[in-house]
């Protein structure tokens, strides 16, 4: 992303406000593991949706962040070869690629709503590994669809520290990239300069944004974090044929 905003023309300062720790109780994590591992795949993985599923382990296996891809990569070498995956977006996509894993699924609509809608019925349960501090719109919605679901805490999301964060002059425009990260600028970085953007990735980081009492003057087209750098880019170093700009 840093490289991403130096071709944009931007400078940026890495900040690092939160990170992954193992769950507190790693034994749910460690039984949808075994299950996974314990995949005993029907059909072959060319055949339609409706026509695989498992007798012991998964049908899908959902991710809606890099770190649960990271989490489930460090413990399952090798997916099940019949195992369906759907990303939440491009992002975690990537990421999962990069895993060795092949995606069936990413919604149009970069959301956790947008893939409880978009997942097809299927037999099976759906492996969702997650953060404890993740909203339960994915689970809920493949519920009330009807969809088996097994919603694990694989990591928590906690912060760097407590300590103020010292910048040496303030940023031109501060990158809010989910609700956890909002909740630390708020705590570590306010009161912000009248100066500072702050700059969200999409309406839902946004809203949390503002419940932590953020200013949020830029929000992405789309929930990326090239969208989010454009965005960024544009509101810093408009373009002069822009309406309203000299």
């Amino acid at each position: 992303m840093a490289a991403a905003a130096r071709e944009r023309g931007l400078d940026p300062r890495i900040v690092p406000l939160i990170a992954a720790e193992p769950p507190t109780d790693p034994s749910p994590l460690d039984r949808a593991v075994r299950r996974l591992l314990a995949a005993a795949p029907l059909g072959r993985r060319d055949s339609p949706p409706g026509e695989r599923t498992s007798t012991a382990g998964y049908g899908w296996l959902v991710v809606t962040s890099a770190t649960a891809v990271r989490v489930i990569a460090e413990r399952v070498s090798r997916l099940p070869s019949d195992l369906r995956v759907a990303a939440v977006g491009e992002a975690t996509a990537h990421a999962a690629r990069s895993a060795g894993w092949t995606i069936d699924l990413v919604p149009p609509d970069a959301s956790a709503a947008a893939l409880a809608t978009a997942l097809p019925d299927s037999p099976g349960t759906v492996l969702f590994p997650r953060s404890d501090l993740a909203a339960p719109t994915l689970a809920e919605g493949l519920r009330g669809r009807g969809i088996d679901v097994d919603d694990v805490v694989a990591y928590r999301t906690v912060g760097t520290g407590d300590e103020p964060v010292a910048l040496d002059s303030p940023p031109d425009a501060v990158l809010v990239t989910s609700g956890s990260v909002a909740r630390q600028v708020a705590r570590r970085m306010t009161p912000i300069d009248a100066r500072t953007r702050i700059a969200c990735i999409g309406p839902g980081t946004a809203d949390l944004a503002r419940a932590e009492g953020l200013p949020v003057h830029v929000v992405a087209r789309a929930r990326s974090a090239a969208a989010l750098l454009d965005a960024v880019a544009s509101e810093l170093h408009p373009h002069p044929d822009q309406e309203g700009q000299p």
